[in-house]
């Protein structure tokens, strides 16, 4: 493989079974991707309004509000009036959804951590050098 496409098709397919592998392992309480992702925006970035939500998702506000309802009913979000709009809604994380992923990181970490053992000393030092490699492509 010294072609640079095909060595970007060869990481582009090994990387999509790590990130596939990695999302397999618990903590999604069988939320949806975009139910998940949603959550992840509203706990890294702080409240948001829906139409916000939709607009990084590149969903309708109708369809964000359906995926809002669910993690509402779930308790994972709490929605209020926006203060300074009352026509729209803000979107916060509750202390539950925040358990809920930091789980989901926890074990997908253990797990990774069981994978990389099961390498020999060369070998994770080989990957530790690649990972500052895919660093500096992905920062």
């Amino acid at each position: 493989m010294t072609d640079t496409a095909d060595l970007a098709q060869s990481l582009r397919e090994v990387l999509g079974r790590a990130q596939r592998a990695l999302r397999e392992q618990g903590g999604r309480r069988g939320l949806t991707a975009s139910q998940t992702e949603t959550l992840g925006y509203v706990l890294r970035e702080g409240p948001m309004t829906i139409t916000a939500l939709a607009n990084r998702q590149h969903v309708r506000s109708q369809s964000m509000g359906a995926t809002v309802g669910v993690l509402l009913e779930q308790g994972l979000v709490t929605v209020t009036p926006d203060p300074r709009d009352g026509r729209q809604k803000v979107v916060a994380g509750t202390d539950e959804a925040s358990a809920l992923v930091e789980e989901g990181r926890s074990l997908r970490t253990d797990w990774l951590a069981k994978q990389l053992e099961t390498l020999t000393p060369a070998e994770q030092q080989t990957l530790a050098e690649a990972h500052a490699l895919l660093d500096r492509l992905f920062p």
